[in-house]
């Protein structure tokens, strides 16, 4: 077993480095949302779209991920899953999600969730720009998830 490649496509501002890398290393990936995605040509890269529904791209990923894989996403009850499930969850900025980690993010959304909506006049000014710097940690990143991820589907029972 191989190491595979989700991508939580709906804006995702690293898709294109994302199958870069991918390709590079002759990984398969699947790239998930609800539309208006172009199919890649390489064979290995998968298009799939979901209904238009809240989530369904999250549930259809969360479905099929496991050990030995890799999820490229923001969304962190998403990055949970797929943590539970064995895989490993990388941010568009490089940043890991992890088993340590996962737990005071989830708080913090929902404490910031909670915040605007108790004063939604105040609500904010939405994430910071994503920057050239978040996108050269994120390839360094995720080579280093994908060797990390492959090792680990190498070493899994079968």
């Amino acid at each position: 077993m191989s190491a595979r490649l989700f991508i939580d496509a709906d804006a995702c501002p690293v898709r294109a480095e994302a199958l870069r890398v991918a390709a590079r290393r002759g990984v398969e990936v699947f790239v998930v949302s609800n539309g208006g995605i172009r199919p890649d040509p390489d064979p290995r890269v998968r298009t799939v779209i979901v209904a238009p529904e809240a989530d369904a791209a999250d549930r259809w990923i969360a479905e099929r991920i496991g050990p030995g894989d890799v999820c490229v996403t923001s969304d962190i009850p998403l990055a949970a899953r797929c943590l539970e499930a064995g895989a490993r969850a990388l941010r568009p900025d490089g940043a890991a999600f992890t088993p340590a980690n996962i737990g005071a993010q989830l708080a913090m959304r929902d404490l910031a969730a909670d915040l605007r909506a108790a004063d939604p006049l105040r609500a904010g000014r939405g994430p910071r720009p994503f920057s050239k710097a978040d996108r050269s940690r994120f390839l360094d990143a995720l080579d280093r998830e994908l060797t990390a991820a492959a090792r680990q589907a190498r070493d899994a029972p079968a």
